[in-house]
């Protein structure tokens, strides 16, 4: 028994493998095809086969991106779970850092000695775009009647924001800057590029303040890791990467209440994770992020909920360079959502992975050019009320 501040589980869990596929729009293969090669990818990785997997996690957002209903049981092959226990867990947008926290304490508890953890979105399927599925997710009685799509939501959100902290709109482009150029290096980048300011302030405006170089693009995609318990990952590999603190919360749905310059449902997961990392001072503590940035602003958003930087700091931070991936905390060195795509529950693991090639310096020319030994990644979701954070070390 590991006991811990405020957890007693009976194994430390540690991620041995990570893959993934392209990020891409419009990919060929089938969603099951994409699962089983990220799947693949991260059992290659680990050098262990579907016969040494206990149990497996698989992370989707709504079914309607791929049009099928119960994508759980349909994903299953495709993600290794036949005959084995097999679970679908399902958070919005924050999925992709909800399937290795479900992972983990499905071997934590020592259910499993290992899981596959699969995370699979295909969102070309959407018609007649994706942002028609989120035309469900309102309040029947209370909002639907206005016809309220979360681009206007997250409008909204970021004006808010850049009000409350006085930012504006050039500085706020400099993070799409940043992580399209850093997903130059990341071979399964769908919209890194070498931009500017002046481009992103000049694209197509959506809904003002936001423009549609703001906004990460519209992919398919998978990624996938293995987790095992303490004995079992010493067994396989020299380089363990330890899941040293799980995090996750909900805040409610009437985001109209809320004070939408500051993300309490990522501070309250945050705050589960560190205490369980032992992490006191996390803008100390941590040496590189992966913050959820399906917008410019969220990443932000997220680093002041992450307590990387006080509330309304980042900007001033990001300025200075603080955030670049030769910087004091490096954050999105992997090129993020913006820059490596947004197939929304694989973009998620795609950060976790992201903290797995890190931390075993196996990143490439993505590697944050400093001594890395704990980072984290989160994800945000649901009606802008979900938040799930991990936190890694070496």
């Amino acid at each position: 028994m590991v006991s811990r501040p405020n957890i007693h589980v009976k194994s430390k869990v540690a991620v041995v493998g990570a893959g993934i596929t392209l990020f891409r729009r419009r990919m060929l293969e089938t969603p099951r095809e994409l699962a089983w090669e990220a799947a693949r990818q991260a059992l290659d990785s680990a050098g262990l086969t579907l016969r040494d997997i206990d149990c497996v996690v698989i992370g989707s957002a709504p079914d309607a991106f791929d049009g099928v209903h119960m994508k759980g049981e349909y994903l299953a092959d495709g993600s290794g779970g036949l005959f084995k226990p097999t679970v679908r867990v399902y958070v919005g947008g924050g999925t992709g850092v909800f399937v290795p926290i479900a992972a983990w304490w499905h071997v934590a508890s020592g259910l499993c000695r290992t899981v596959l953890a699969v995370a699979e979105e295909k969102m070309s399927h959407a018609r007649p775009h994706p942002q028609g599925v989120f035309a469900y997710i309102w309040d029947p009685v209370l909002e639907r009647p206005l016809g309220p799509n979360l681009l206007w939501i997250f409008a909204l959100e970021m004006r808010r924001y850049m009000h409350k902290c006085n930012v504006s709109k050039e500085t706020i482009a400099l993070v799409s800057v940043k992580n399209k150029r850093n997903a130059l290096d990341h071979p399964a980048a769908q919209a890194a590029a070498n931009i500017t300011v002046e481009d992103v302030l000049n694209s197509e405006v959506l809904v003002w303040p936001v423009n549609r170089l703001d906004v990460s693009p519209v992919s398919d995609g998978a990624a996938a890791l293995v987790l095992a318990s303490e004995n079992e990952a010493r067994r396989v590999t020299d380089s363990p990467v330890w899941i040293e603190g799980v995090g996750w919360t909900l805040d409610n749905t009437h985001w109209y209440n809320r004070e939408l310059g500051y993300p309490r449902y990522v501070q309250y997961a945050a705050r589960m994770a560190y205490k369980m990392a032992g992490i006191e001072r996390p803008w100390r503590d941590i040496d590189f992020a992966e913050p959820y940035d399906p917008f410019d602003y969220k990443e932000l958003h997220h680093i002041e909920g992450l307590m990387l930087a006080r509330p309304c700091e980042a900007p001033k931070l990001l300025e200075e360079g603080w955030f670049d991936r030769s910087g004091e905390l490096p954050t999105s060195p992997s090129g993020g959502l913006l820059g490596v795509g947004n197939p929304i529950a694989a973009a998620g693991l795609m950060k976790a992975a992201e903290l797995f090639w890190q931390l075993r310096y196996e990143a490439g020319a993505r590697q944050v050019k400093k001594p890395v030994h704990r980072g984290v990644a989160q994800a945000w979701g649901d009606l802008m009320q979900a938040g799930t954070v991990v936190v890694m070390g070496n």
